[in-house]
């Protein structure tokens, strides 16, 4: 490979000042659509040179539009930046071979298959630690490897089988799923954090190991004091539409001129929220003085509130209650939401590549003081880099390479 894809020598750095936190971490990625996909660019956000490996028809989620850019999924440039493409069949032995060859030198290997089919082609963990010991390999399904290994796993499946949908929707309307595939990002986090932490495990003790994680799995932690309410106490929580089971206000409220949210999770931001309204009696009201006192009268506040709020003008009231401490928001769009983070300083957008491949995408969420992320290449082309990548695999590493 050239040097320019920096897969020549995956344990290259830069200098200290351009040193990205995983320079030198060579990932496998096997994955497809989301969970895996949005793992892996993360990791190469942080500067792990990561190889995608894909059929001839290429990961899903090319051709899932609209909408596109340039006849582009944005779907796939959303989630697939700063990688290498290189289609190879698995009915192919020599290409398989370069798979187990991939694995031999990489650091970590990541697959959403559904649990047993890679085995057949000798692409399972047991098959890819006979290769390379030191290998983390991470493996995502939809259910487990368990009973649940023949289930397929699609989000919005889990969505409603974990009981999020149930919790999605007005009281006495239909479920609603969320507006995003919520369960594939939160599980491709889950792998990060996993394989980032077996990374360090393998620096304290030299081996590898499998990293197994599933979508139920991370929907039913990441549903927190939902499924923690019925685990711990036996409630089973239900919808209500925008309101919150245990704080109060704490929902959509209109303003004059569009819907604002509005919170107050504590007793301070509940007194403060009536003294820009100016119904400063409620906070001392002993139907409302306490978050548990709220909550349980929410009904009779309500209607109070929604009188109030009524009164203002959206842009108006959020910067009341913001210069007061009181935590709200309108409901924006899309567009409204980058607009707001720029003009916070956040920096949403990144642009990636360059020419006619330069494309504007959102930013890697973590910023570092002495260490830098990379926006280096645009989502690659189906087996874009595939020629280089197999003179690379084909050529015999040296011992410098061999021993890092």
């Amino acid at each position: 490979m050239t040097s320019e894809t920096r897969a020549t020598d995956p344990s290259a750095t830069g200098t200290a000042a351009e040193t990205a936190p995983l320079d030198g971490i060579l990932v496998a990625d096997l994955s497809r659509v989301l969970a895996g996909p949005y793992c892996t660019m993360l990791l190469a956000d942080l500067g792990a040179t990561v190889i995608k490996v894909e059929s001839a028809a290429g990961d899903d989620t090319r051709a899932w539009t609209p909408p596109e850019k340039d006849g582009i999924s944005t779907y796939f440039m959303s989630i697939n930046r700063n990688k290498q493409s290189i289609v190879l069949d698995f009915r192919d032995p020599d290409d398989v071979a370069l798979v187990h060859e991939l694995f031999r030198r990489a650091d970590v290997a990541i697959e959403n298959f559904k649990p047993g089919a890679l085995a057949k082609f000798g692409l399972d963990y047991e098959s890819a630690r006979a290769v390379n010991p030191a290998l983390v390999y991470a493996s995502i399904s939809g259910f487990g490897t368990a009973e649940g290994a023949s289930l397929p796993g699609y989000d919005l499946v889990v969505q409603a089988v974990s009981g999020l949908m149930s919790l999605t929707g007005d009281a006495d309307g239909p479920a609603y799923r969320a507006g995003i595939s919520v369960f594939d990002v939160m599980t491709g986090l889950h792998a990060a954090i996993g394989i980032l932490a077996a990374l360090h495990h393998r620096r304290l003790t030299g081996q590898g190991q499998l990293v197994e994680l599933n979508l139920l799995s991370s929907a039913l932690s990441g549903l927190v004091n939902q499924t923690g309410a019925y685990t711990a106490s036996g409630t089973v929580p239900h919808r209500m539409g925008n309101a919150h089971p245990s704080v109060y206000p704490y929902e959509v409220i209109p303003a004059k001129d569009r819907d604002m949210i509005i919170t107050a999770a504590n007793d301070r931001q509940f007194k403060s929220l009536c003294e820009v309204l100016g119904i400063g009696e409620l906070a001392t009201d002993e139907r409302f003085r306490l978050n548990a006192d709220r909550t349980r009268n929410r009904d009779q506040m309500h209607s109070l509130l929604m009188e109030r709020v009524a009164q203002w003008n959206a842009d108006d009231l959020f910067i009341a209650l913001n210069d007061a401490g009181v935590p709200c928001g309108p409901i924006n769009s899309i567009r409204e939401g980058i607009e707001l983070a720029e003009r916070l300083g956040l920096e949403p957008r990144v642009t990636v590549g360059a020419g006619d491949e330069q494309v504007d995408l959102v930013r890697n969420p973590i910023g570092f003081s002495n260490a830098s992320l990379r926006y280096e290449h645009p989502p690659p082309g189906l087996g874009e880099h595939g020629d280089d990548i197999r003179d690379w695999l084909s050529t015999p590493q040296s011992s410098a390479e061999t021993e890092r």
